[in-house]
Parts: structure tokens; sequence; C-alpha cells
């Protein structure tokens, strides 16, 4: 089984406050997209795609090691996932699909769903429990009702699936559909979603306060 990555780094970085894309970010002194692509690579995947902001190839190529193939990411993270599983080759069984903003993912998450692909699930997500009382919220700010956490789950990447079925949900997704991750769109098409554990080191740097705590916890 020949597994290929799709890096999403199309981001701006706007809500870290940085003035560079912000897979370009540094943390402890590497890039944010370069740990992505790093873990992928330990972690079993043979061919990685980075989609990035249009016209920032360049800076992006000095930031990563050789092979890496770059494409123009799009809009949003649907459409630059999509342009990025145009380019993955068709040597490849399956596509794993992560954010650039989740830098120390450890390779034993990419390995597991890599097994789990291998053992015959056609979608694979890493997720986390919720340890927190989860409410529901009205339009007037006014809680409707608990839900019930020991159903709910919280997402993480890489999620992986089985090339073909990733290629033909993206194909009955209509163009200009926009939906949270490919887990998503791959639910859309009625392809069932299985799940491994995923790690508490795979938290998404989003804002800058994310930033200072996976510069904390790569120091410590």
């Amino acid at each position: 089984m020949r597994a290929a990555g799709i890096v999403a780094a199309a981001g701006s970085g706007v809500r870290l406050g940085a003035d560079m894309p912000k897979a370009l970010v540094p943390l402890a002194g590497r890039p944010l997209v370069r740990w992505a692509v790093d873990t992928l690579l330990a972690g079993g995947v043979a061919e990685v795609v980075v989609t990035v902001p249009p016209g920032q190839r360049e800076a992006f190529a000095a930031a990563l090691p050789e092979g890496v193939l770059l494409v123009d990411g799009g809009p949003t993270r649907t459409a630059s996932v999509r342009a990025g599983l145009a380019a993955v080759s068709d040597s490849s069984d399956v596509v794993l699909v992560h954010d650039a903003a989740r830098p120390l993912t450890p390779p034993d998450v990419v390995a597991r769903v890599l097994a789990a692909l291998a053992d015959g699930a056609r979608a694979v997500v890493p997720v986390l429990p919720v340890v927190d009382t989860t409410v529901a919220v009205g339009p007037d700010g006014l809680i409707t009702g608990a839900l019930p956490r020991e159903q709910i789950r919280r997402v993480q990447t890489p999620q992986g699936f089985h090339r073909a079925t990733l290629v033909e949900a993206y194909q009955r997704l209509p163009a200009h559909a926009e939906l949270p991750d490919d887990a998503a769109v791959v639910h859309s098409a009625r392809v069932r979603v299985a799940t491994v554990a995923g790690d508490e080191r795979a938290a998404k740097v989003t804002v800058a306060h994310d930033l200072v705590l996976a510069e904390l916890q790569v120091r410590g």
C-alpha cells in the first residue's frame, strides 16, 4: 500500500498575528509546514503534496526537503485540498490529508491511520474524547440542553482515505461547496468514517497563544 500526503498550508496567518503565510511561521526554528511534512514522512507516507498560497512557492521550496510537490491552494481549505488531490500520483493507493497548523502531531498517529486503511477502512480520522461538559446554546445565549459527551469526539488530522474514495467524493461535491474537513466530504458521499486514537500533542496552532504553548512543548 503506497501512501501520499497532502498538507493544507495555504492559510494567511491573520489570526496568528503573523506577517507571513501561517505555515511558514517558525516553531523552534523550523516552519510549521516543515514539522507537518516531516511527520508524514516519518509515519510512512511516500510522497507529499503541499498546497501553498499563490505566489509563495519559492519561499515554501526553501523551507521543505527535495521531492515535496508544491501546488497553488485555493481560497478555502476544501478548494486547496481539491487542488492537492489532483496532483497526487496515480501510483498512490491511499491519501492522508494533514493540516500544517498541527505541527507536533506524532508519527504514531500517521501510522495508526495507515494501519486502519490497510485493515480495510475506506476513510479514517484520529479523534480524542471530550472531557468537559458540553451543552447546546440557543440564539438567545441560554442553554437548551446537555449533549452526551460520551458520543462526542474532537477530530484531528491527518485524515486518511482510499484514494479512489476521496477522489469520487470530491467529484460529487459541488464546485463551490465548503465543508469543515475531508471526513465531512466523504461522509456527504455516504462513506462510513472509522476512527483511531488521536494525540493531545496534535493540537492546532490557530492564535498566538497556541504557538506559545507549542514552543513550551518542544522545549519541555
